[in-house]
């Protein structure tokens, strides 16, 4: 009779968020600061509002997207935006080009760094 009840258990185990948003913490919005450790210069965020997404505002637009690959490897794919002109369109495309660029992720508390083999980075701290 136990193990029957451990079998469940076990499974269910197994369905776990394994996404980065299984790892950050709930609820919290991403700001960027950094891109290559240089000073972002507009507001651009990030958010993980269900498993294998990513939604956000970037400088002039809200966009979202899918990221399936199990943490700590990250791969936007398929980001949909708004199409809004701003002053700040250069910061925006800045964005969506080194978040493309990004394959590896690090959540620490509230604070997210994506990164890739090439040692470009993207730091962000989180609010919630």
């Amino acid at each position: 009779m136990a193990r029957m009840l451990l079998i469940p258990l076990v499974l269910g185990g197994c369905l776990a968020d394994e996404t980065i948003s299984g790892y950050a913490p709930a609820g919290t919005t991403f700001v960027l600061q950094t891109i290559n450790d240089t000073p972002f210069p507009a507001r651009a965020t990030l958010t993980f509002p269900q498993e294998g997404r990513i939604a956000g505002q970037a400088p002039c637009n809200s966009y979202s997207g899918a990221q399936t690959v199990p943490y700590p490897w990250f791969k936007v794919e398929t980001i949909v935006a708004t199409k809004r002109a701003c002053p700040d369109l250069q910061a925006e495309q800045s964005f969506f080009a080194a978040l493309s660029e990004m394959t590896l992720s690090e959540v620490s508390g509230t604070t997210l760094i994506l990164s890739n083999d090439a040692g470009q980075k993207m730091i962000f701290t989180g609010q919630i």
